[in-house]
């Protein structure tokens, strides 16, 4: 389809095929079905309004109004008059789909489920790219800036995907844009009639000059390039970062060099991701010396803006020098000891960050491109990540008895970290909150405290990985409405009360302890990704505060300063003993008074009490890979081979009283009449054709305006040589053929399929390997054959769309108008 009428399909059709990148994202084709849907009826609008003779803006219109009415019929809100026609309350249901997925991008991790919200969301954006690649392209005829619009929607997968965006979607995407070019260029070109070549030739307008075969050699060359490059380069591939941080709407990849770097990330969209994943992937190995160790943290969070809390840019010494010693906070009601810890990093972790308890005072193993932030408390680094990478280093555990917190003096309000870490966004509700909870309260603790208590079950607070959208349009007053949400909300929700109060508070990000440990060693997965407040006491520093329900976190440690308020008081008995009030490693016992409101953890198996072990699924979708590579590869020899058993059939038999027929050089063969003869003349033509495909597939030239005869002395002197068998066999079908075309009656009863097989243990004798493998595996025959068929279906492709086009034009609406008045 090379007409200036075709390029309005190749632009929709490769409006689809650039958004197949949008497939490493959804778990489901329901997307695909109703892009295409949508991106149809633009095609169809646009279609109708260039027959009419519709100026560029009427086009644009009628394309918008196609979209429209798509979406309605795709996405009914109930209000509509009919099926497909909206209303004012359709426009409004829109409007709700569009801030549900804004929600649900929050909520889900990739691959994300088929909800209304999403798919809405994305049939409106293929559908609008739909319209602008068909202006650009046929409108403007400036095919080559419908570039810029695919290219937008190849960037969503690639900013959301936690995983580097598989090459085969890139691959389809750029095909469709190389599609579009070449149709234009074609098209271009037969505006001019014929054209010619460098030597004066005149070429159809298919045959490639040599500029144009060039150029696509250029393209493909260019998109191998893209697709090879990354995977072949160490650094480029997705991976590490793309996997952990890169999920989610951050303001960059954050990947070491490119421009990225550990302050660019968005840790509240990949901890969501992860811990949405179904599926449990090791992480980290960490070994201490520490019997109850506090969480493993990576990430800091301490810039809060009217969406939430983001990440600043790190600063500090690299970790080959000395680093500062904590020892300045120690003081009255503050213990502190020192403890050696190992950890190891899978390859499935890859971040500018390593895992780390507070406050490290050495470090083993980590050269000088990775630096210590003492303000933030995390190593980080421009030039390397933390794939593969396993280290020790030695830190110091702090613990506070609740009494040397409640002693802390606030901070003065000069103070530079309360004045970075108390501003807050102006929001009313959250204000009335936090002053009703600490009304009466003296000191930081207790204020602190308060607010603590508050996110209890007590108060309808509960533990889920769904949550729900809300209509405030602030999500902290949202959440707190609800009180329905995990980790990542219960952490910055705390933080951004205890702001409010006046106290510097943050989110950190890490790992619990788990439950599956071996003696002092712990196995942590993306299970064990948890993110919690830390609060800043004078003189004491940052103290964690963990307000997620303990029964929904995996390894869930509580201390003396923070305990669980959902935990029952404990009861003496003979068997256990209460923990020590003053022990800070102490875990909560997951109580919940309702059980329909616990959350079912389908990677936790409560039994065993450890994450459940599941058996890796690449090598079933290797071996299905394999599998059907293998089927596909067999068709052409089953296709093949059922042709030749199609064609073999027992010969005719000799019709009783019937005289020999001494005209075909003595032979002994009978003449046959009626359906006799038919059945012989195609015994004969089938056997003529199966030694046509078999000269095929063992590449013996073949030339059709020879006659059968003349085919067959010439088989009989070159191909078979001096097998004197193999040429009365090839003679014999010959001369079968010769009769079955030209004789009255043809010949019967010959052994002609014997005759085939003779002929063809000739030629694979005389054939070299290659072509005996290619003539069994991949059989030249049918290939040639399925060519020719494409090529034919083609062309009656092209001719039913020009008959179509005649017939469309006989009715166009101006012509009817100026035919009634005349």
């Amino acid at each position: 389809m090379i007409a200036s009428r075709n390029i309005g399909f190749v632009a929709a059709a490769a409006t689809l095929l650039a958004a197949a990148p949008l497939s490493s994202i959804f778990q489901q084709w329901t997307w695909l079905i109703q892009s295409t849907i949508a991106v149809a009826v633009v095609a169809g609008a646009a279609a109708l309004t260039r027959l009419v003779r519709a100026p560029l803006w009427g086009q644009v219109l009628g394309m918008l109004a196609g979209l429209l009415l798509a979406l309605t019929w795709l996405f009914p809100g109930g209000s509509e008059l009919i099926a497909f026609l909206p209303t004012p309350g359709t426009l409004a249901h829109f409007g709700e789909l569009a801030q549900g997925s804004l929600q649900d991008m929050r909520t889900y991790g990739v691959k994300v489920p088929d909800t209304t919200p999403l798919l809405f969301i994305s049939v409106l954006g293929v559908g609008s790219v739909a319209v602008v690649v068909d202006v650009l392209a046929v409108g403007l005829r400036r095919p080559a800036l419908a570039g810029l619009p695919m290219l937008a929607i190849y960037s969503v997968p690639v900013a959301v995907y936690v995983d580097s965006v598989p090459a085969l979607p890139f691959v389809i995407g750029a095909a469709g844009y190389l599609w579009l070019l070449v149709t234009d260029n074609v098209d271009r070109v037969r505006r001019f009639g014929r054209r010619f070549t460098g030597e004066g030739r005149d070429v159809d307008v298919w045959e490639s000059s040599p500029l144009a075969a060039a150029g696509r050699r250029l393209a493909v060359v260019g998109v191998a390039l893209a697709v090879v490059l990354p995977l072949a380069v160490p650094g480029m591939s997705g991976g590490l970062l793309d996997q952990f941080i890169g999920a989610g709407n951050g303001t960059g990849t954050g990947r070491p060099g490119q421009g990225g770097g550990p302050g660019r990330i968005d840790l509240f969209a990949a901890l969501s991701g992860q811990l949405n994943q179904s599926e449990v992937a090791t992480m980290v190995k960490v070994t201490t010396t520490e019997k109850n160790p506090f969480y493993l943290r990576f990430g800091v969070a301490d810039e809060l803006r009217p969406d939430g809390f983001r990440v600043r840019a790190p600063n500090g010494r690299p970790v080959n020098r000395e680093l500062p010693d904590p020892a300045d906070r120690a003081g009255p009601g503050v213990e502190q000891q020192t403890y050696r810890a190992t950890v190891e990093v899978n390859r499935t972790l890859n971040m500018p960050f390593v895992p780390l308890y507070t406050d490290p005072v050495s470090f083993d193993g980590l050269n000088g491109n990775w630096s210590y932030d003492q303000n933030l408390g995390v190593v980080f680094s421009n030039r390397d990540n933390s794939r593969g990478k396993r280290y020790s280093f030695e830190y110091v555990r702090s613990t506070y008895d609740p009494a040397a917190l409640r002693r802390a003096r606030p901070l003065p309000a000069d103070h530079p970290i309360r004045r970075q870490q108390t501003r807050t966004p102006e929001a009313r509700e959250v204000t009335l909150l936090v002053n009703r909870l600490v009304e009466g309260k003296s000191t930081d603790y207790d204020r602190v405290r308060a607010i603590y208590d508050y996110f209890s079950q007590d108060n309808g607070f509960r533990y889920s990985l769904s949550t729900k959208g809300g209509t405030s349009g602030q999500e902290i007053v949202d959440f707190l409405t609800n009180k329905v949400g995990y980790c990542q909300q219960y952490a910055a929700a705390l933080a951004w009360l205890v702001r409010e109060a006046g106290i510097p508070a943050r989110v950190a990000f890490g790992f619990t302890n788990g439950s599956n440990a071996d003696g002092d060693t712990y196995t942590l997965t993306n299970r064990n990704l948890h993110s919690w407040t830390e609060v800043y006491f004078d003189r004491l520093g940052w103290v964690p505060f963990d307000a997620t329900p303990a029964y929904g976190v995996q390894g869930s440690t509580r201390s003396a300063w923070a305990p669980d308020s959902d935990a029952p008081d404990p009861e003496p008995s003979d068997t256990t003993a209460p923990a020590a009030p003053g022990d800070p490693g102490a875990t909560a016992e997951p109580q919940p008074a309702d059980e329909t409101d616990r959350e079912v953890d389908q990677g936790f198996d409560t039994t065993a009490n450890a994450p459940v072990e599941r058996a890796p699924t690449w090598p079933w979708w290797t071996a299905a890979g394999l599998l059907t590579l293998l089927v596909l590869l067999a068709v052409p020899a089953l296709r093949r081979r059922a042709l030749r058993q199609r064609r073999h059939r027992p010969p005719v038999p000799v019709a009783a009283g019937v005289a020999p027929d001494d005209a075909a050089g003595g032979s002994a063969a009978m003449t046959v009449l009626g359906a006799e003869a038919d059945r012989a003349r195609s015994d004969a033509h089938a056997a003529w054709d199966e030694l046509l495909d078999t000269l095929v597939d063992y590449r013996v030239p073949i030339d059709r305006t020879e006659t059968p005869r003349a085919t067959a002395e010439r088989l009989a002197r070159e191909a078979v040589g001096t097998d004197a068998d193999s040429a009365t066999a090839v003679r014999l079908l010959g001369r079968a053929e010769e009769r079955a075309r030209y004789a009255r009656n043809p010949l019967t009863g010959e052994p002609l399929y014997p005759a085939l097989r003779t002929v063809r243990g000739t030629l694979a004798a005389r054939a070299d390997r290659r072509t005996r493998f290619l003539a069994a595996v991949l059989p030249p025959s049918v290939l040639l054959r399925w060519r020719t068929s494409l090529g034919d279906g083609s062309a009656r492709m092209v001719a039913a769309s020009g008959r179509l086009r005649r017939l469309l034009l006989r009715w166009n609406p101006r012509r009817l108008l100026a035919t009634r008045r005349a």
